[in-house]
């Protein structure tokens, strides 16, 4: 073959650095916006967070003075960054990073939270509680034998978050392999321990779990022996739902029935459930929008983020015609710091934009609820906002906003669609909130089935099929109708 040279036109695309970091703060969520911010201020000297504007009617003549020093340093450094500009580059090459080109060396400074005098070390330092670390508390009060502690730990360590023995008391005894012990001894601890808070624990089945806490109720309580009655020899016949059967085996009144029926329902099915088990996750709103006169009014969070600023003292330091290693560290940090400061304002920008666009899309939802929720996609944010669609699946992620209603997720508000009888489209959501409002003003005693739940739509002009309103029941983790069957 004969070599030759040979001249393409094309045209490419390419994400230069600072797209990279712009794209990358977009999709954080505010608490890793925190975080990163964190790691730029211990990292970037240049970067500093402002303080608040002192008032000027409570100034005093020291403070001006020291204003006015501050605001002539500013000025000098303002002067001497713009004289260097033209010696640092607007952008980094295509397809770099920033070790690249800038000292990756940084200053492991400490935490600003672990200075702050209201720091709380209980909430931050402290281990959840759990189930178990709460039997073995009371385990640790009681007086007993080497064997039964023995014996009695190995019980705790069987029982599962709900409060529920997950095994067998033979499994328990098979497994301790101690000389001479019986199963009468492990059925002697397990009872001690069934003694044990929350009431119910360490039961073997719902059975057990209900006689357990009945039996910790004073036996002068309305209806205490019906109740006893019910769950020891009728608790089949309960669990189908059957008050006429259920009535005759008793051989009692309908209103002691009811009461005793009452009684049950104050008794908790899993107990463990009422031991707190992990610490609260908290969710921080990145946009609020509020109701004014002309409408409804979107802003950022401001306490999401800390304000950032160039430090006016370390810019003055950057000499122009200096190439030492110094003056060169410092420019690096000072192009970084203004690159995030871009960054993190386009973000900012973007967020409110797309948030902005949502609250006009949706404002049926924010003045009448979730039944006026109107289908929207992604594409319609993004040509309203004339953005990529995948620009706004990144600012929707993770991102939260605080209404009338509650907090929300940016994605909640996005939502398939169902043609109507009209012509017109209905808002999946919208679907969910009007079965929801149905099943809640249902008859207790006889619920509605799917099939009704679809005919009862219909009639509001809602074509939905049977199937669909199974899906959208399931999805609210609501049962079937003859598990909302209500006795009372």
């Amino acid at each position: 073959m004969k070599q030759s040279l040979q001249l393409k036109i094309g045209q490419q695309l390419t994400m230069t650095p600072q797209l990279q970091q712009a794209i990358r703060l977009l999709q954080l969520s505010t608490l890793e916006l925190q975080t990163e911010i964190q790691e730029v201020l211990d990292s970037n000297l240049m970067l500093e967070e402002g303080s608040e504007e002192e008032r000027p009617s409570s100034e005093k003549p020291e403070q001006k003075t020291e204003k006015a020093d501050d605001q002539h340093a500013d000025n000098a450094s303002e002067v001497e960054v713009g004289e260097i500009a033209d010696t640092m580059p607007d952008e980094l090459p295509v397809d770099t990073v920033w070790e690249d080109v800038y000292d990756s060396q940084t200053y492991q400074a400490p935490s600003s939270a672990s200075n702050s005098e209201d720091y709380d070390f209980t909430s931050q330092n402290s281990e959840a509680e759990t189930l178990s670390r709460h039997l073995m508390t009371q385990l640790s009060l009681q007086t007993f034998s080497d064997t039964d502690r023995a014996i009695a730990l190995a019980i705790i360590d069987s029982i599962g978050v709900d409060g529920y023995l997950k095994t067998t008391t033979e499994a328990i005894l098979e497994s301790l392999q101690i000389e001479d012990l019986e199963l009468d001894e492990v059925e002697a601890v397990l009872r001690q321990l069934q003694n044990f808070d929350p009431p119910g624990v360490a039961a073997r089945d719902l059975q057990e779990c209900l006689l357990i806490q009945l039996k910790q109720i004073p036996t002068s309580t309305p209806f205490y022996y019906t109740t006893e009655k019910i769950l020891s020899q009728y608790m089949q016949v309960l669990a189908t739902r059957d008050l006429n059967l259920l009535k005759r085996r008793l051989k009692q009144s309908e209103a002691d029935m009811m009461g005793a029926i009452a009684l049950i329902q104050t008794l908790n099915p899993r107990p463990g459930n009422s031991i707190e088990s992990s610490h609260a996750q908290y969710v921080v709103p990145d946009v609020y929008v509020t109701r004014v006169k002309q409408g409804w009014r979107v802003e950022l969070n401001a306490e999401a983020s800390p304000k950032l600023r160039i430090n006016a003292g370390y810019a003055s330091l950057i000499k122009r015609a200096d190439s030492s290693a110094d003056n060169t560290c410092l420019k690096d940090h000072l192009q970084e710091a203004r690159w995030f400061l871009k960054s993190l304002q386009s973000r900012n920008e973007t967020l409110l934009k797309v948030a902005t666009s949502i609250v006009e899309f949706q404002k049926g939802f924010f003045e009448q609820g979730e039944e006026a929720m109107k289908p929207l996609v992604l594409r319609e944010i993004a040509e309203n906002v004339e953005m990529h669609e995948s620009t706004i699946s990144r600012v929707t992620s993770q991102k939260y906003m605080h209404t009338s209603r509650g907090i929300f997720e940016f994605k909640y508000f996005f939502s398939s669609h169902v043609n109507t009888n009209e012509g017109g489209e209905c808002s999946s959501t919208a679907i969910r909130a009007h079965i929801k409002t149905l099943i809640k003003a249902e008859p207790a005693r006889k619920p509605l089935s799917d099939n009704k739940l679809s005919q009862l739509l219909a009639e509001q002009g809602i074509k939905v099929a049977r199937r669909t309103v199974a899906k959208y029941r399931e999805a609210m983790s609501i049962p079937p109708s003859n598990e909302r069957k209500r006795l009372i």
